[in-house]
């Protein structure tokens, strides 16, 4: 997704824009992580997995707080990694998870109706392996 926000021909009838809307190909992007972000398991782990210092937690750390199996927990960790919010490494026999940096941020700015948008890169621009759906290189 481009970072161009071209303003459509749009009829304002009642007030003017105060800033560019989202096209059409970010409010399905958006609507992607937004629906990732829609399960109460997968915020809870998404919260829990920002609150642990340097942001990061190792599953084994995780799967004990949440009230589901850790094949649950593992499948819900997958689903906030293809959306974009969440990185992980491999260490020995455990996985790290991470919140993508700046992700959290572009999400309030998306949103954001008062001020102009701040960088929504990690959300428009982070490369995805579309062999793995994860997020690389952000």
């Amino acid at each position: 997704m481009s970072n161009d926000l071209a303003v459509e021909d749009v009829t304002v009838r009642c007030s003017p824009l105060v800033r560019e809307p989202l096209t059409e190909a970010q409010a399905v992007d958006l609507a992607a992580v937004f629906k990732a972000l829609g399960d109460p398991v997968r915020l809870r782990l998404l919260s829990l997995i920002a609150s642990h210092a340097g942001g990061e937690a190792c599953v084994c750390d995780i799967a004990p707080v949440v009230d589901v199996s850790q094949p649950t927990v593992s499948h819900h960790l997958k689903v906030l990694r293809n959306a974009g919010l969440l990185e992980s490494d491999r260490r020995a026999s455990w996985v790290f998870y991470r919140v993508v940096p700046g992700v959290l941020d572009a999400l309030a700015a998306a949103l954001r109706p008062d001020a102009a948008r701040i960088d929504t890169a990690p959300l428009d621009t982070a490369p995805l392996d579309t062999a793995s759906r994860t997020v690389t290189g952000a």
